[in-house]
């Protein structure tokens, strides 16, 4: 067996309200739209290098107590534009760090609370 690709599926308490992380803030493009009656509950966002499923989270809107749900690391190719595209959206996003185990990184948190990682190899 070949595994040649995976869809994360990624759970929402808003779509709507969440692509604003994944179609501004990460310049994905949203399609394959699923709705009930008309509100959004389900979609593609990708690029020409990644996808994933955005689908409206069961239960409760609100964010548990102590949940940590999905980490996502991202490799850009300019660090500081995305750090800075981010910024200028209204999402707190902590400086950039060199980290002893030689990778350049910075975090942000997306409206449904999950953490993004942000890095590329420390340049020597």
């Amino acid at each position: 067996m070949t595994v040649k690709s995976c869809i994360p599926v990624i759970p929402s308490a808003d779509l709507e309200k969440s692509l604003r992380f994944w179609v501004e803030g990460l310049g994905l493009t949203m399609d394959k739209e699923m709705r009930r009656e008309d509100k959004l509950i389900g979609c593609m966002v990708h690029n020409e290098h990644t996808c994933f499923w955005l689908n409206e989270r069961e239960g409760t809107s609100i964010t548990p107590e102590n949940y940590e749900g999905i980490r996502l690391y991202w490799m850009p190719s300019d660090i500081y534009e995305a750090r800075e595209r981010l910024k200028q959206l209204g999402f707190e996003v902590s400086d950039i760090e060199n980290r002893e185990y030689g990778q350049t990184e910075f975090f942000v948190n997306d409206d449904d609370g999950y953490s993004h990682c942000f890095g590329i190899a420390t340049k020597s």
